[in-house]
């Protein structure tokens, strides 16, 4: 058991890592960027997902955290670099969650630093090159594009979990970007239609169906999760209409390599100086996507 001094310390980083959270987040006129305020914060600014995604596998698309290979949000394993789970709204932070169930947390502490000095010397300058060769509405154009592929595991998850308006919604979005947004490269379904996107994924599936979330885990190069949340990825990605496009391994990492790093662009300065001014980020982030992945699943 720690001090109680590390306790306060820590329920102060989880206020003050859900406040800064909160504040992120925006648009970008009529191209819907999903610079997400979802899919899950991480040691260092997390990609949020495009269009629809929250923490983002990533989405909120999470809580945050670096890597550097494969995995979505919905998140499908193979690739995530950083967690996408930033919220739209963060989650309550009021209680301390003394209660987590984090038995591997000197394993997870490592990886965690491990993924966090991986975004902060390698993906992070790859995203700077990247930006600065290619403009911001394009780097959303190609967000949007993988979101609109990406529809089938939400759609799926959405009737799983009883949410048959919200599949319905998903449907509407994919017929609608696929046509009138040019292969989903635009977002009019959002834009012009007010449809929201949703960001149901197995993994929420399995909460509510009454899954508890297990162990908490940090790999390298994934984002954060649960066990829960692992097996919810491996079920999402295999749902991924792009694992079927692209049969071979090496062009599905390379095509995941590439998302992230366009996410990792449009998020370049999201949660700038939050670990500065976070005395333990390893539990405020724990505690960050815990919190989410509730709500999440309660919504």
């Amino acid at each position: 058991m720690r001090p109680s001094v590390v306790g306060v310390r820590r329920r102060c980083a989880g206020l003050a890592l859900s406040a800064a959270l909160a504040l992120t987040g925006t648009g970008c006129g009529t191209l819907s960027s999903a610079r997400q305020a979802d899919t899950v914060p991480l040691p260092a600014p997390a990609p949020a997902r495009a269009a629809s995604r929250d923490l983002d596998s990533l989405d909120a698309r999470a809580a945050v955290d670096p890597a550097l290979a494969s995995a979505s949000e919905a998140a499908p394993t193979p690739a995530p670099l950083i967690a996408q789970a930033t919220p739209a709204a963060a989650p309550p932070a009021a209680e301390e969650v003394d209660e987590i169930y984090d038995p591997w947390e000197p394993f997870n502490e490592k990886m965690f630093e491990f993924n966090y000095r991986l975004d902060k010397y390698v993906l992070k300058p790859v995203a700077n090159v990247y930006r600065k060769v290619m403009p911001e509405p394009f780097q959303i154009l190609i967000a949007n594009g993988f979101d609109n592929i990406r529809w089938v595991p939400r759609f799926i998850n959405n009737l799983l979990q009883g949410k048959f308006a919200g599949a319905g919604r998903e449907m509407a979005r994919f017929l609608i970007n696929s046509t009138a947004g040019i292969g989903g490269l635009f977002d009019p379904a959002k834009d012009y239609w007010g449809i929201a996107p949703s960001k149901e994924d197995f993994g929420q599936t399995l909460g509510v169906w009454g899954s508890g979330p297990g162990p908490y885990l940090v790999l390298p190069l994934l984002d954060p999760m649960t066990v829960r949340d692992g097996i919810g990825r491996g079920v999402d990605m295999f749902l991924d209409p792009l694992g079927y496009v692209l049969p071979f391994v090496w062009e599905r990492l390379g095509m995941r390599l590439g998302e992230t790093i366009n996410d990792r662009a449009l998020n370049y300065d999201l949660y700038q100086g939050v670990e500065e001014t976070t005395l333990d980020l390893y539990s405020a982030v724990r505690h960050y996507y815990l919190r989410r992945r509730e709500q999440q699943i309660r919504e």
